[in-house]
């Protein structure tokens, strides 16, 4: 062979490597999940609400650290009050002086001052606790987002493998379908098959090429209802699953009733912490407050040109006698809503309990179903090669041969609808229990 005749050959192998270098790669299922963890509103509005919660804590914690306050100002004045103080913080007041006329006096005023909570009746530490536990159920609040997000993507993937195998079902038929109508129309030729037969597969293949076309359109809004799920904008490119997906194939079923640790299960008990806690800082309010203090003062003056210091601390207790009821309301205001923690986690724990089980018969439902349709596809196919046998030697009506490869079909169908089934049944019932779906989700 000429080399000049190796060009051609080259072209094609080098438009088929440019060709798989271009394609996307398949979509597994870890891919899935850790595109829309990243992508997915629900998820970045749930880090919002728990960025939120920490900050509650830093808020709490600075009750324990020493406040530190500084003012200052400048004035001029000619009220006796006023110049009275202005004359003795800067150290100018003289007894000769005219008190009710003091003249115009100035003073620059710099104050600072360091206060330390002593004492708070508990509201301080009751208040850290409530942000803690609201931190700690902003925590689990994410952690139920990611698992319900990567619970609809793997939904997502399944709906999209049991319509693309829905296709290739429909496929087989409409190919089966068409080899009989070619071989009773050569036959109808040759006057062994009647019209009325010709045409009644001929309508049997064309109401099977209209139930692929649909199956086609479902398969395709499929792939755009999969893309949306993992957070991504729509495009033309085609979605490309991964033959094999380890991560999917090795879900098992969980060998466990127990649903404790379900994220929505455990918030609702932070809150309920939280809830307790607030009960026991509007209790504080009855308390006393105890304050430390103190305070650094700068005066100067030009009026006299004179200047001065000052330095005080101590003690301040404040104590609320009497408020017309209002530390009453607070505190029940408290409790009802502890009591609306308690009533909410009861009814989320038999809703839970409820999910399980719906989930466990679902998945014993949806594995018997799929024993028998494997079963049933078997006999279909040796049904269907049979009668096509019979009926090309002349034996068999073309009704009862359409009979029998619509059976297939629709044995056909019902396996991957069965196998789709028992996966996301497999999914629920972890997803209920509170169990991851994959290794890191």
């Amino acid at each position: 062979m000429k080399p000049r005749s190796l060009r051609p050959l080259r072209l094609v192998a080098v438009a088929s490597a440019l060709s798989l270098g271009l394609r996307a790669d398949p979509w597994t299922l870890e891919r899935a999940v850790a595109t829309a963890l990243e992508h997915s509103p629900d998820t970045q509005s749930a880090r919002h609400r728990l960025d939120a919660a920490e900050s509650m804590i830093q808020q709490a914690n600075s009750t324990w650290q020493p406040q530190f306050f500084v003012t200052g100002g400048y004035n001029v004045s000619n009220n006796a009050l006023l110049g009275l103080s202005h004359a003795l913080s800067q150290r100018t007041f003289t007894v000769a002086g005219n008190l009710n006329r003091p003249g115009w006096i100035d003073d620059l005023n710099a104050t600072g001052t360091v206060a330390y909570n002593l004492y708070s009746g508990g509201r301080a530490t009751a208040g850290r606790d409530a942000a803690r536990a609201g931190t700690r159920a902003a925590e689990q609040d994410l952690a139920a987002v990611r698992r319900q997000l990567a619970t609809e993507v793997v939904k997502a993937m399944l709906h999209l493998r049991q319509a693309r195998e829905g296709v290739t079902a429909l496929e087989a038929g409409v190919k089966v379908y068409e080899a009989n109508v070619a071989n009773s129309r050569l036959r109808f030729a040759a006057g062994q098959v009647l019209k009325a037969d010709l045409l009644s597969l001929e309508v049997q293949t064309a109401q099977t090429r209209t139930l692929l076309s649909s199956a086609r359109h479902g398969a395709a809004l499929a792939a755009r209802t999969f893309i949306f799920i993992v957070g991504l904008d729509a495009s033309n490119d085609p979605v490309e699953l991964a033959d094999q997906d380890p991560a999917l194939a090795g879900l098992v079923a969980p060998d466990t009733a127990d649903f404790s640790q379900r994220p929505e299960l455990l918030a609702l008990q932070e809150r309920l912490g939280a809830a307790t806690a607030m009960v026991e800082a509007a209790r504080g309010t009855r308390r006393p407050n105890v304050n430390a203090y103190v305070s650094a003062q700068f005066d100067q003056g030009w009026q006299y040109a004179r200047h001065a210091n000052a330095l005080q601390g101590g003690v301040m207790v404040d104590f609320n006698v009497f408020d017309g009821g209002r530390t009453a309301g607070q505190i029940r205001q408290a409790q009802a809503q502890l009591a609306q923690v308690k009533d909410q986690l009861r009814k989320t724990t038999l809703g839970v309990g409820l999910e399980v089980e719906r989930a466990r018969l679902a998945l014993a439902d949806a594995r018997d179903r799929l024993t028998v349709t494997q079963g049933a596809v078997a006999q279909a196919e040796e049904s269907a090669a049979l009668s096509r046998a019979r009926f090309e030697k002349g034996v068999l009506l073309a009704a009862e041969l359409i009979g029998a490869e619509s059976r297939l079909i629709e044995m056909r169908l019902g396996r991957t609808l069965a196998a789709a089934d028992e996966r996301l049944a497999l999914i629920e019932l972890r997803r209920a229990l509170g169990l991851p779906l994959i290794a890191s989700p």
